[in-house]
This record gives structure tokens, C-alpha cells and sequence, in this order.
């Protein structure tokens, strides 16, 4: 696109007086950057992508409530992380950490278990058993 062409739209960037940088041509057919404040396609799709994020975390925080999957899976959908990359900072199996989401299991880990996971999540032990603490 043309760097005339440059969309302005608003955004939060535009907000929290912020732009982001795009490359766009110049008057001389050369690549160049270019400042926008935001373009409505992208903010809509970054809108919706936040709103599922959030849904995600919303129902996580519901099943622990209802004893159907321990807090370490509303930590995993908080800090917006999928299984393996829990796994991988935690150093554990996948299938252990989906075992670990069993609230019987979780209920039986070792404080050298939670510990590792409450690193992770940079919260204490104590946060991660007990969910009235999370955000």
C-alpha cells in the first residue's frame, strides 16, 4: 500500500498514544515505514481474540469452582498458555500436567510439584490451591 494510504482508524493504540509501524511504499515506488494508530479489520480481530481469551479464563475459573478441573488449568488459560508449552516450563509430561488438572490429583501433588508450577504462574503455593486469590 501506498504510504498515503496508510490507514489511521481508531484503536487502542491510538488510546494509549501508541502507534504501531507498517512498511508501505513511497512516492518513489521505494519501502518505507510507515506510523498507523490502528487499522478496524485488525482491531475487530484483535477485539474477538481477546473476548474468546477471557471466555476461555471465564470458564476455567467456573469448572474449578464447580470441582471439575483443579486451579492449575485457570493459571494455564490466565497466563494464555496451551498444554505443551506448560509442560515445557514445568518439565513435565504432557499427559501428567492433564492428569494434574484432576482435582483428586491436584489435591495429592507434592509441595516440589506445586512449587514448580507456581513459579511458573509467579504466584505462591498457596495462591495456586486457593482460587479467591486470582485475579
Amino acid at each position: 500500500m501506498k504510504k498515503s494510504e496508510v490507514p489511521q482508524d481508531k484503536s487502542n493504540l491510538e488510546s494509549a498514544n501508541f502507534r504501531e509501524l507498517c512498511y508501505a511504499v513511497d512516492e518513489n515506488g521505494e519501502y518505507t515505514t510507515a506510523h498507523t494508530t490502528g487499522w478496524d479489520p485488525k482491531t475487530i480481530a484483535l477485539d474477538n481474540a481477546i473476548e474468546d481469551i477471557n471466555q476461555r479464563v471465564q470458564d476455567a475459573k467456573d469448572r474449578v469452582k464447580n470441582n471439575q478441573t483443579s486451579p492449575i488449568e485457570y493459571y494455564m488459560e490466565f497466563h494464555k498458555m496451551d498444554l505443551p508449552i506448560l509442560a515445557s516450563y514445568v518439565g513435565i509430561w504432557q499427559w501428567r500436567v492433564k492428569r494434574h488438572f484432576k482435582p483428586k490429583v491436584f489435591q495429592k501433588l507434592s509441595n516440589k510439584t506445586l512449587q514448580k508450577y507456581a513459579d511458573v504462574f509467579e504466584i505462591t503455593i498457596e495462591q495456586l490451591k486457593n482460587l479467591k486469590h486470582a485475579n
